[in-house]
């Protein structure tokens, strides 16, 4: 009987501070949040969208894919902003701005042909910065033949 008070004052606990139980199996032992925002793109396989670690916020890797559509969009200048677009909806989120991100990493499948439009794009959002620290790295090859993916860790303090 003892063990099933404590049970419950567990419950209500956690029900007090906010947290219905689903959203509380969200969170790793130690606080990790699984983000999967509204608008975001589906994963297909064993991958989140981004999690939310203390005070940072950090977005796997985007492709341009339309979430209504679950499909790549057409062109590449509009499928590396897409790729943007969606690493962005992750990051605000949980609070945090292009502004806000502290680390980008940029797969290409060909450095001469997409590191001038990933440029292009980043201006378009960033206007004439300060920007992120990035990396770009050319990839032999990309999930469904794409020619993007771009992840970003965000700061994002929670108070």
């Amino acid at each position: 009987m003892r063990l099933s008070s404590m049970v419950t004052a567990g419950f209500l606990a956690v029900a007090v501070a906010g947290y219905s139980p689903a959203h509380a199996q969200d969170l790793s032992p130690n606080g990790v949040k699984t983000l999967a925002p509204e608008g975001g793109i589906k994963p297909t396989a064993t991958w989140a969208l981004g999690t939310r670690a203390g005070d940072f916020v950090f977005v796997a890797g985007m492709r341009g894919i339309d979430a209504e559509t679950n499909s790549l969009v057409e062109g590449d200048e509009a499928r590396v902003r897409k790729a943007f677009m969606n690493m962005k909806l992750i990051a605000e989120s949980e609070g945090a701005t292009l502004r806000d991100a502290v680390r980008l990493v940029v797969y290409v499948v060909d450095m001469y042909r997409y590191r001038p439009i990933v440029n292009k794009i980043q201006k378009e959002l960033w206007g004439d910065g300060p920007y992120p620290p990035r990396t770009i790295i050319e990839v032999d090859r990309l999930n469904q033949d794409d020619i993007v993916e771009i992840e970003g860790t965000f700061y994002a303090p929670k108070s």
